[in-house]
């Protein structure tokens, strides 16, 4: 297709409308701002040269030696964390649930994070009711039942995608994480649909609840060695021609067989989590040291408890991921973990709507569900989440500029942990300044257990947060209800809770 010798000019027509006139301005403005020069390494390699014209420009520069003489021997994080800030951040709100839950809870050596963070939502009407003073769920209980499903999803896919090369990119992505503790808001909705929910003294904590790297480890040992097996299966017997039919119940036997060895490895490390239609009895004393009993399945506990007055069952989450349309419904291909469970949803929406549905629903009792990147800007010792919180750019004369889109295309953010919003400071306008954060880091993390998020941090790193159908915009529940999704590939940065 004769291909013409490239030109270094870019060539002027002779007749150009004003159309055209301002078009090839504005491209030619755009070059010029470029600022084009050639490279000092034609060939792309980094040479001595290079760095010793950076040294000698860095040697003169007064504020860089003060920096080499101060952060070789120190933390930047620490030397470099903003006074102003740090001064500006203060653990006070003026809108907050009007009952305190107790004790602020631990995940530990986990990534639970999403089951202590609905956990701790769905507690807070339970110990509001019964007048309780100290009160957990048992996170273990959602926790055990999350890992057995969790087995039983990825051998599925498995057996769905054993068609494709093993080094095929899907197959290889399903099979780094397959079993992971993360998990997102749809995914605990469907454990407590199906299995209920008890307190933490009827299924209370194990060592490897607390420390889930060594379970981990040995679950996806033997996961990965079921998919070999079920894979192997498979082309045995589409090597045989044996009906599809017969394939796909032949392959569903053998996994069953592989899922009870899971079954045995999570009873001997977390406990036999009671049966959820089975009757157990849950004593508890309220704030006046009155004794109680109740009686009931795990079920039966959702129901009474909570149910009311929003069930999380009526919940969704709103997201903000400037990457894509608003105002749409989302969902992450391949992603759950109970097998034809509730998908992953996600309606899109702005920020600014975000903050109004946490801030009515604080005024409204409700305590906020919500998905951020927490490494981003914070402090774990002090308990703050700011976007100002460390002055790198003045300190190494450098500036950020990529976008919420930006970090989330290029890899640098992504929703991984949830916690609670529990209060909100408005200003006079009405507008939040900051928001009162319940972790699940124990009560050392932090103003005991509390951390302070400003409204510049939840702008640019908040992903999400739940909001129960009745107290959402109705147009956004409308894109709910709609069911007409879009698919995001597994891997994508909207997925990375789970």
């Amino acid at each position: 297709m004769g291909n013409q010798a490239s030109s270094s000019r870019i060539p002027t027509p002779t007749k150009l409308s004003f159309e055209e006139k301002d078009t090839f301005m504005e491209v030619s403005d755009s070059v010029a701002a470029l600022h084009i020069t050639d490279p000092l390494s034609s060939d792309g390699s980094l040479t001595l040269s290079q760095v010793a014209s950076w040294e000698k420009a860095a040697n003169t520069d007064s504020k860089i030696r003060l920096a080499r003489t101060i952060f070789h021997q120190s933390n930047i994080r620490s030397v470099l964390k903003s006074r102003s800030a740090g001064i500006a951040d203060q653990h006070i709100f003026n809108n907050v649930l009007d009952y305190k839950t107790t004790p602020i809870t631990n995940q530990k050596s986990s990534g639970r994070c999403w089951l202590f963070a609905t956990t701790n939502v769905i507690r807070y009407g339970i110990m509001k009711r019964l007048k309780l003073k100290e009160f957990q769920l048992s996170q273990s209980y959602l926790f055990f039942w999350d890992k057995l499903n969790k087995a039983n999803y990825y051998l599925e896919l498995m057996i769905e995608t054993a068609d494709l090369p093993i080094d095929d990119r899907l197959v290889t992505h399903l099979s780094t994480e397959l079993i992971s503790d993360g998990g997102q808001w749809d995914m605990v909705v469907n454990l407590i649909e199906t299995y209920g929910i008890v307190p933490q003294s009827i299924y209370p904590e194990s060592t490897h609840s607390s420390l889930s790297a060594p379970l981990n480890s040995l679950l996806k040992t033997k996961l990965r060695e079921h998919a070999i097996i079920l894979r192997s299966l498979a082309d045995t017997l589409r090597g045989a021609h044996v009906r599809e039919e017969t394939v796909i119940a032949t392959l569903r036997a053998k996994k069953e067989e592989l899922v009870r060895e899971v079954y045995k490895i999570l009873t001997a490390t977390l406990g036999v989590p009671p049966p959820p239609n089975k009757r157990f009895i849950w004593d508890y004393v309220d704030s006046e040291d009155k004794a109680a009993r109740w009686v009931g399945s795990p079920k039966d506990y959702f129901e009474q408890f909570a149910s009311k007055p929003f069930s999380p069952l009526d919940s969704f989450s709103l997201i903000n991921d400037p990457r894509n349309e608003y105002n749409k419904l989302y969902t992450v291909d391949k992603l759950g973990n109970i097998w034809n469970g509730r998908p992953i949803l996600y309606v899109n929406t702005e920020v600014d709507t975000m903050k109004s549905v946490v801030v009515k629903l604080i005024k409204a009792g409700q305590p906020v569900f919500f998905g951020c990147d927490v490494g981003q800007f914070s402090d774990k010792d002090a308990g703050i989440m700011d976007t100002a919180l460390f002055d790198y750019e003045n300190a190494f004369d450098i500036s950020f500029g990529l976008t919420k889109a930006d970090r989330l295309q290029i890899g640098e953010s992504a929703m991984t942990h949830a916690m609670v919003i529990t209060g909100v400071h408005l200003d006079p306008t009405g507008r939040p300044e900051r928001y009162k954060v319940e972790n699940s880091w124990g009560e050392t993390a932090g103003k005991e257990g509390y951390f302070i998020m400003t409204d510049a941090w939840f702008e640019q790193f908040v992903y999400q947060v739940v909001v129960p159908k009745a107290l959402a915009p109705k147009d956004l529940v409308q894109v709910l209800e709609s069911g007409e999704k879009i698919v995001l590939p597994p891997w994508d940065p909207m997925g990375a809770l789970a």
